[in-house]
């Protein structure tokens, strides 16, 4: 399986391999150092990961014409983004952790300020009470061990740490088999002195391999459940990390791996796995970053500055967005009904996908969230899947070929899905097998453009600024209904759509961070809180930010020309309970900078919340500073496209819900697609893993480096 570019051919042996590690499918993406590009994936093991990416690394290799030892020996970087850590915490296979904090706030953890009942419950669903429910505890009650002691908001010592207490709690933990363990007091990161002391005594009891991870370490900022989550997350999540990643890079380095070995965060960038390892929690939502990243450095290609990103899978959607040319991120993520309070690239995600499973409840038609994945999968896969799917739609609608699924790969059984969704759809609602097809794509399609909409318009953004990237299994197959639906401009279904995550991987810059909560706070009523903020005092914290990730830039190689450093800051109103993240730019010692982000900041909150929303008479605060330190890292541009010969010219019957009737549309392969020439809709353009539809009304055209790009028929190329 290729792209439309085929490494191999061109004349300096280094390569470039990206490599995401799904929950079905381990991608593949190389690129040589001339914008050549091949894509690939192999099936996943999830009992052995690494099975996974050598089964894909031997594919390429085999495509080459050499052994994975000398694809291995000409890799610059290889990047890794994988879901392991997110799969671990929702199937509950991280490793047993003991919790120490401090004594009267042990249930900190398991009260969650109220917010793990309703955490993950869609708005429309909040009125129904069967849908809420606590998380299953990551930390049992008798894992959790309250130690005296209190530092106050100060930093002052205010009750001494009771050594003699910790030593009996943690040997009490490590009686019961802990070895890894969490440590969150209050106001730590202000002075992280009895944290340390416990980490010392943890190590001392329990041996140096004990996995410890102190929250004045791991997440140094305001919020108390927050902190304490993230903290437990990293030491549930950190030792199985290391473990993979210690393994993985061992192989590889013993099968001839000789340059750089990161791993894809959820920040927006790499790291190297001794870092990953320490900072497991940062791995949640790596794969679905990889995305947005991949798109981010695609569309710094074209020239788009703002984009929507859509990845649209079996089971999930997961949109992003970014921004005059940045991604946009948020301060705390909510993943299994937890809350993380770390930086990470906003991603949002609805049960969408081809496996959707459509029913009839009351007489009227629902699809998802509820979903057949792949396996069972569709009734079309002929896994054992007996309900109807998104994908049993598309092949009872002529969009899906069931003699060239996958290239071929895989046979599908057109008449078990329209007898499926004759007898599931069809007859309770009595219409027709076409009729119930197409009005389960109408619903997933509408379901997906609301989910746009709400991103877009509902923070106030007009969707005909943005350009839509469309990629995931089934992502290209449905961007035409709901990026028509939403009015976008144009649609860009990416090369590496196939594999776009695995892109993201090979394309990210080395990323590290470092932050700190200190309360910054205006007067009620000023006019001028800028005024009122100690601007050296603001200066010194980023500079001692910026030396701690600068440090770790310097442990990564990257040469100080490739270094780029970034602050920000989290601000509010006083009395509020969220922050938004504000860029700093300059020297906040000067005051006009400093009037310059109470200014960005009262603009990006009236962009985020409505006109007129703003109060600055509240007064303003500021309550955690964050430096992310950025190292470029060397990564080729596509190369020209080049078509293959065309083969003889082919239409088939695919009903297009746009039109509402049946079209012959036109059938062509991506690789023969010609950059000179536009094809007016239906048309599908097949590939080996992946289908595209351009429906009625709309046109395609193959970009310059292979890119699809969709617009109306009307309008002008992207």
């Amino acid at each position: 399986m290729t792209t439309q570019h085929d490494t191999g051919t061109g004349t300096s042996p280094d390569l470039y391999i990206g490599v995401d590690t799904g929950g079905t499918f381990t991608d593949i993406v190389v690129m040589d150092a001339e914008g050549g590009v091949y894509a690939t994936k192999a099936p996943t093991t999830p009992d052995s990961l690494d099975v996974g990416v050598f089964d894909a690394l031997a594919l390429v290799a085999e495509h080459r014409g050499e052994s994975v030892r000398e694809l291995l020996g000409k890799v610059v970087t290889f990047g890794h983004g994988t879901t392991q850590a997110t799969n671990a915490l929702i199937e509950r296979r991280g490793r047993p952790t003991g919790l120490i904090t401090t004594q009267g706030f042990g249930d900190t953890l398991i009260i969650q300020r109220l917010m793990g009942f309703t955490a993950g419950v869609p708005v429309e669903r909040l009125g129904d009470f069967s849908e809420r429910s606590y998380p299953d505890p990551i930390v049992p009650r008798d894992l959790i061990a309250e130690v005296p002691e209190r530092v106050d908001h100060a930093g002052q010592v205010v009750v001494p740490l009771d050594e003699a207490a910790v030593r009996s709690e943690v040997q009490r933990l490590v009686d019961a088999g802990i070895r890894s363990f969490a440590v969150c007091l209050l106001w730590s990161f202000r002075n992280p002195a009895h944290e340390q002391r416990i980490g010392e005594i943890v190590r001392e009891l329990a041996g140096p391999s004990a996995y410890v991870s102190l929250s004045s370490e791991v997440n140094p900022v305001l919020g108390e459940y927050e902190r304490t989550a993230t903290t437990v997350l990293n030491s549930y999540l950190g030792p199985v990390v290391e473990r993979y990643l210690e393994s993985l890079e061992a192989r590889l380095r013993t099968e001839g791996l000789a340059g750089r070995f990161s791993v894809l965060n959820s920040i927006g960038g790499v790291m190297n796995a001794r870092d990953a390892a320490q900072r497991g929690v940062l791995l949640l939502g790596s794969g679905p970053t990889g995305g947005v990243l991949g798109s981010h450095h695609l569309a710094a290609q074209l020239g788009h500055r703002n984009i929507i990103t859509s990845d649209m899978g079996g089971t999930s959607f997961d949109v992003g967005l970014v921004v005059d040319g940045k991604p946009v991120v948020k301060a705390v993520t909510e993943v299994a009904k937890y809350h993380v309070a770390t930086p990470m690239v906003d991603i949002t995600a609805i049960g969408a996908g081809g496996g959707s499973i459509a029913t009839v409840v009351n007489g009227k038609l629902r699809v998802g969230p509820a979903s057949a994945g792949s396996y069972p999968g569709p009734v079309c896969y002929r896994r054992g899947g007996t309900q109807v799917t998104v994908t049993d739609a598309d092949v009872a609608l002529g969009v899906i070929d069931p003699d060239n699924f996958l290239g071929g790969r895989m046979a599908i059984d057109k008449a078990a899905a329209e007898e499926a969704i004759r007898t599931q759809i069809a007859e309770p609602l009595g219409i027709s097998v076409v009729e119930a097809a197409a009005g389960v794509r109408e619903i997933v399609d509408a379901r997906m453009a609301d989910t746009l909409r709400e991103l877009t318009v509902g923070r106030g953004h007009d969707p005909r600024d943005f350009v839509l990237y469309a990629y995931g299994g089934a992502g290209p197959m449905h961007c035409a209904g709901f990026g028509a639906e939403l009015g976008v401009a144009s649609i860009v279904v990416p090369a590496t759509s196939m594999a776009h995550s695995a892109y993201g991987a090979l394309s990210a810059d080395i990323h590290h961070g470092a932050e700190r909560s200190e309360s910054l706070r205006s007067s009620r009523a000023s006019a001028a809180p800028w005024e009122e903020f100690d601007r050296s005092h603001v200066e010194a914290i980023f500079k001692e930010l910026e030396e701690e990730v600068l440090a770790k830039l310097a442990g990564d190689d990257v040469a100080e020309a490739d270094t780029v450093v970034v602050r920000s800051v989290d601000m509010r109103y006083r009395s509020q309970t969220h922050e938004l993240i504000i860029p700093v730019a300059g020297d906040l010692a000067d005051p006009d900078c400093l009037h310059d982000l109470v200014l960005l900041f009262e603009r990006t909150y009236e962009e985020t919340y409505g006109k007129g929303s703003g109060f600055r008479e509240a007064g303003i605060e500021l309550t955690t500073f964050r430096v992310a330190g950025i190292g470029r890292t060397v990564k080729p541009s596509f190369r020209a496209f080049e078509p293959t010969p065309a083969t003889r010219a082919r239409t088939r019957p695919v009903f297009d819900v746009r039109a509402g009737s049946w079209l012959d549309a036109a059938v062509t392969d991506w690789d023969e697609m010609q950059p000179d020439s536009r094809l007016d809709g239906p048309v599908v353009v097949e590939h080996p893993t992946t289908t595209v539809y351009v429906a009625h009304g709309q046109r395609v055209h193959v970009d310059a480096i292979g890119n699809l790009l969709i617009t109306p028929q009307t309008g002008a190329g992207a």
